[in-house]
C-alpha cells in the first residue's frame, strides 16, 4: 500500500516563494494545454489525448519552464480531467434525467491567483541526495526536505496548493504489517450524514450505538459558507481570513468532540 509523509510549507518557510512560483508555472502550462483541448473540441468535436497535447507543447516555453517529467504529469492530470468530462457527457446523453445540466468543459485556472499541483516522479528526485543525506531534492530546484522515506520505497512527491500554504506530500510504498488480529471479532460500521456512524459488533455484550452527525454537518455548512465568501475577495485578504476560519473550525470541532465523549 501507499502512505504519505506530509510537509507543510507556510508563508514564512524559506521555500514558500519558490514553490509558489513553480505552482504558478504549473498553472500556466495547465491553462495553455487546456486552451488547445477546448479549441479542438469546440471547433472540431475532437478530444486530444495526452500524447497529442504533449507533442504540441513540448517545444513551447510553458512546457520547458518545468522539468520535462513534471510537465508531463501536469498534462496527464489535465488528460484525466478531460476523460472524466467525456464519460460524464456520454452518461448525460444516455440518462439526462440524472443530471442538473449538461457537463461543462474543464475550466481554466485563474490567470493571476490560480495555482496547480506539481508531481515529481522518482525520475525527478535526486537519488544521491536521498540516499546519502536523507533529503528529498526536487529536480532543477534548491528545495530540499528531510525525510524518513528510503529511496527504494519512494513513489513520487506531490506539491499541493492550499488556501494560504502548500503541502509537500512524499508518497511511498510499504508492506502491510500483520498485527495478529483476532479475525473472529468483527465490527460493523455504517457511515451516513445525519447519523455519522452506526456501529455494532459480534462481541458478546457489545451494545450497538449511533454517532450523531448533525453537529459536524453544521460545521461543514458553516465552512462552505465562509469558503464561498473568501472566493470573492483578493488572495492576500483571503489568506488572512482563512487563518481565522481555521481557528473557528478547530474550536468547533473540539466542542463537538467533547460532546461526543460526554455522550
Amino acid at each position: 500500500m501507499q502512505l504519505v509523509e506530509r510537509h507543510v510549507i507556510n508563508q514564512k518557510h524559506k521555500y514558500y516563494l519558490q514553490i509558489d512560483d513553480l505552482c504558478f508555472l504549473s498553472k500556466n502550462l495547465y491553462n495553455v494545454a487546456n486552451y488547445q483541448m477546448r479549441q479542438e473540441f469546440i471547433h472540431n468535436s475532437i478530444i486530444l489525448n495526452y500524447h497529442q497535447v504533449q507533442k504540441l507543447l513540448q517545444g513551447q516555453v510553458d512546457y520547458k519552464a518545468l522539468p520535462a517529467k513534471v510537465s508531463q504529469q501536469v498534462l496527464m492530470i489535465l488528460d484525466k480531467n478531460w476523460k472524466s468530462f467525456w464519460e460524464s457527457l456520454k452518461a448525460f446523453h444516455s440518462e439526462p434525467e440524472k443530471f442538473f445540466g449538461r457537463p461543462k468543459l474543464p475550466k481554466y485556472k485563474h490567470k493571476l491567483e490560480g495555482r496547480n499541483i506539481l508531481v515529481y516522479t522518482i525520475q525527478a528526485i535526486s537519488k544521491t541526495a536521498l540516499v546519502k543525506r536523507g533529503v528529498v531534492k526536487l529536480s532543477q530546484t534548491n528545495i530540499e526536505l528531510k525525510t524518513a522515506v528510503p529511496y527504494e520505497q519512494l513513489a513520487q512527491v506531490r506539491v499541493v496548493p492550499k488556501l494560504n500554504h502548500y503541502v509537500v506530500e512524499v508518497v511511498y510504498n510499504t508492506e502491510i504489517q500483520a498485527e495478529g488480529l483476532d479475525e473472529s471479532r468483527v465490527a460493523g460500521l455504517d457511515l451516513g450524514v445525519t447519523n455519522l456512524a452506526t456501529i455494532t459488533s459480534n462481541i458478546k455484550g457489545f451494545s450497538p450505538f449511533i454517532v450523531n452527525g448533525k453537529p459536524l454537518k453544521a460545521i461543514n455548512q458553516f465552512f462552505n459558507k465562509k469558503k464561498s465568501e473568501l472566493q470573492s475577495i483578493s488572495r492576500k485578504e483571503r489568506q488572512k481570513e482563512s487563518r481565522s476560519l481555521a481557528r473557528n473550525a478547530t474550536l468547533r470541532l473540539m466542542i463537538i468532540y467533547i460532546k461526543l465523549v460526554d455522550s
